[in-house]
């Protein structure tokens, strides 16, 4: 199961890794928080009125495009997006996913859980990745309905209890990964923007430190489509795309993780997020 913020953040964090997994017969679940309803247009080509005043369909729509092309099933929570605000002191808005209670906003996720029962669980770090309240509030929902699921006196109208046994965070953005894709493209002469990302690196450290790489670099593809699937968020012509798919595949061929929590005996560092975890009918074998 991976847990997700907004449409669009299961194709830019972990899509490959849930692409391979799911084709070699995995049971991946996406959960979306809430519906981007307040997400900005990020790519110029999208940004039309009549999508804005349609943007939550529009949005729903992406991430079914999206789904698709992952060979994932997904889910939204039903709440509703909180917006980034510009200045830190701005107030969220009434009844947006970042303001409700814990214990509001994570009951529908262990009910998630329990109904989906996963062995293994994706969410970002307790920064959110990038300080976005959703991404945030999704980190404190993924980690509480983890310690939550098991536990019948917790949450009793949620389903009967399950618990998961690792708990991942995306550590797709490493100064690490960075630095190998900017030195591999200087050096076959392209120009590189990640530069001054790397020179203020200071400003952004890293918390966390990466315990498990995922090898994926097949599914490179597929993750670029989900991506372009959400064509409100993701300029063809922007970020995701500046460095050659074939630079990634061979200087860096893996999506990277933290695990956060284990009940399971694992050794580190890891290259499968199912490593340690019994293989049942429900887990199949990854090779």
């Amino acid at each position: 199961m991976a847990v997700h913020a907004h449409p669009d953040d299961e194709s830019s964090k972990g899509a490959a890794t849930m692409a391979r997994y799911a084709a070699e017969g995995v049971d991946v679940l996406v959960v979306t928080c809430t519906g981007g309803e307040r997400g900005s247009i990020l790519n110029p080509k999208m940004d039309r009125p009549d999508i804005l005043e349609n943007i939550a369909e529009v949005r729903r729509q992406e991430m079914e495009r999206a789904r698709e092309i992952l060979g994932v099933r997904q889910r939204f929570l039903g709440f509703v997006d909180s917006g980034l605000p510009e200045d830190e002191s701005e107030p969220l808005p009434d009844g947006c996913f970042a303001v409700q209670s814990l214990e509001t906003a994570a009951a529908p996720l262990v009910a998630a859980v329990r109904e989906f029962r996963p062995h293994v669980i994706l969410t970002y770090d307790d920064n959110g990745g990038y300080p976005h309240p959703d991404h945030i509030m999704t980190n404190r929902v993924s980690v509480e309905a983890f310690e939550a699921a098991g536990d019948p006196d917790r949450y009793p109208e949620a389903g009967e209890p399950w618990q998961p046994l690792k708990l991942y965070y995306h550590m797709g953005f490493s100064k690490e990964r960075f630095e190998a894709l900017h030195e591999a493209m200087s050096a076959r002469g392209i120009g590189s923007p990640y530069a001054d990302w790397i020179s203020r690196w200071e400003d952004r450290p890293q918390k966390w430190a990466v315990t498990t790489k995922v090898p994926c670099a097949d599914y490179f593809e597929t993750r670029d489509q989900a991506l372009l699937a959400h064509a409100t968020q993701v300029d063809p012509d922007g970020f995701f795309f500046v460095c050659p798919r074939e630079i990634q595949q061979e200087f860096w061929p893996t999506e990277d993780y933290h695990l956060a929590r284990s009940l399971v005996d694992t050794t580190l560092p890891e290259d499968d997020l199912f490593a340690g975890v019994p293989v049942t009918e429900a887990t199949p074998a990854c090779s």
